[in-house]
């Protein structure tokens, strides 16, 4: 089969790679995985005030443990993504989740903030370009006309995940104590890692045909990469603006235990219980733009870049009421809750669009780009840099100013639009076959 057709066959063009059961198999698996991703790097968020009582440890330091794992993972995404490409993303997962499981359960054992530190920048490692290469797998798994609302759905594991870790970590830590937490959430994610490689995967796509037999060289290799990926201006605008917009999303996720411990005198467990409202807010946020982006993209493309815009605004503005003004309680919960649900608006239509301009054959680096935006100038910031202004002028005026890097995004997104629907029909005619695998009991044959 030519995976370079100038005229695919529109009766497959848009279907299944694989039998729809394999496909959403994969789907539940790389779901699963995401979703102890996040529990193992945000269940230390809940553990802010035992830590802080045990150690003496400032927020920035406890912020520290929250941002070196997007640290690890920016500067580890693409050269992992692009070995996913070029060898097999299914087995480049396996060993990833292993790690990170493996690491997590090894931060119970942490005796001092150095040694937590080091466990946590192994857990990052192991999550080095699992987000991309998942979300590529489920892309080019499943129709086009599924991406947004798929890719929605499994980034919202990434929602589900930390409201599960701040859950736990709360509980478990109120019981058995706040390193018990550890190993509770590292198991399950090493047995998951075992059963992903029954997940079928996609055959390795040449960015360009071989003229006969004769190979690329890896220097040429490169250069095709590299014009592949840096020909895109809207790649490099989307990826920015979701970056900023992800500096208020890790802001409120890592430091509203915190906050509501510490402002309204919640106890931790219950303290971890309501900043996981939040979050499981911003998880359904995450599916219901993601099916919204979708359907005003039937009409015309560019319209998720200008609903991402208006939508990152509005963040703004309801965080900074809801921080910045004098309320009851019960109303600054509510107005909280709500730019929970708003500030998740990018997650799905960022990586949609990413994917949708960038060649297949180097799909998961390309997704790796927006991945090593998204924690190098996102998730990395927003804990980090909060706990600094937190340590300044307190965690209020903190997570009242932080929103204000969501009017960036909203401007980085408009940019996008004026090369995005022009970029979008360069790759449309690329077709993929589905690899096969002796070791798969769900193999298909192309």
């Amino acid at each position: 089969m030519n995976l370079h057709s100038a005229a695919p066959r529109s009766d497959d063009r848009d279907g299944y790679l694989v039998s729809r059961r394999q496909a959403w198999f994969a789907f539940a698996m790389t779901f699963a995985l995401m979703l102890f991703d996040y529990i193992d790097r945000q269940v230390i968020v809940s553990l802010f005030p035992h830590l802080k009582a045990a150690w003496g440890l400032s927020d920035m330091q406890l912020g520290s443990l929250v941002s070196i794992i997007s640290i690890v993972v920016a500067a580890g995404g693409l050269p992992v993504a692009l070995m996913a490409d070029r060898v097999s993303r299914v087995k480049s997962i396996f060993v990833m989740a292993t790690v990170w499981s493996l690491a997590t359960i090894s931060c119970m054992f942490a005796r001092n903030f150095g040694q937590l530190f080091a466990a946590r920048a192994i857990v990052g490692l192991g999550e080095t370009g699992y987000g991309s290469v998942g979300g590529a797998l489920i892309a080019s798994l499943f129709p086009k006309r599924l991406r947004t609302t798929l890719l929605g759905a499994f980034f919202a594991a990434a929602s589900l995940g930390s409201v599960l870790g701040v859950m736990l970590g709360g509980v478990v830590a109120a019981h058995w104590g706040w390193k018990a937490a550890f190993g509770v959430v590292g198991v399950p994610g090493l047995l998951l890692a075992f059963l992903y490689l029954l997940v079928p995967d996609y055959k390795t796509v040449e960015l360009a045909p071989r003229v006969g037999h004769a190979r690329h060289s890896v220097r040429s290799f490169a250069r095709q990469i590299v014009s592949t990926l840096a020909g895109s201006p809207t790649v490099w605008w989307t990826c920015l603006g979701a970056a900023l917009q992800l500096v208020v999303v890790s802001m409120i996720w890592s430091w509203l235990p915190s906050y509501f411990h510490r402002y309204h005198g919640a106890a931790s467990d219950h303290a971890g219980m309501l900043a996981a409202v939040i979050v499981l807010c911003g998880a359904v946020g995450s599916v219901i733009w993601g099916v919204i982006a979708d359907r005003l993209a039937v009409r015309r493309p560019r319209n998720k870049l200008v609903m991402m815009a208006i939508l990152c605004t509005a963040t703004l503005l309801v965080f900074v009421t809801a921080f910045g003004c004098t309320m009851s309680a019960n109303l600054q919960f509510l107005l909280i809750a709500l730019g929970g649900f708003l500030m998740m608006c990018t997650v799905a239509p960022t990586a949609t669009v990413v994917l949708n301009v960038i060649h297949p054959g180097v799909r998961s680096t390309g997704a790796a780009i927006l991945a090593l935006f998204q924690n190098l100038f996102g998730l990395a910031v927003g804990p980090f840099v909060g706990g600094l202004l937190s340590d300044a002028f307190g965690l209020q005026v903190a997570l009242a100013v932080m929103p204000a890097f969501g009017l960036f995004a909203a401007l980085c997104f408009l940019l996008a639009t004026r090369t995005y629907e022009s970029e979008l029909a360069k790759v449309e005619h690329i077709r993929l076959d589905v690899a096969t695998s002796s070791t798969s009991p769900m193999t298909v044959s192309a």
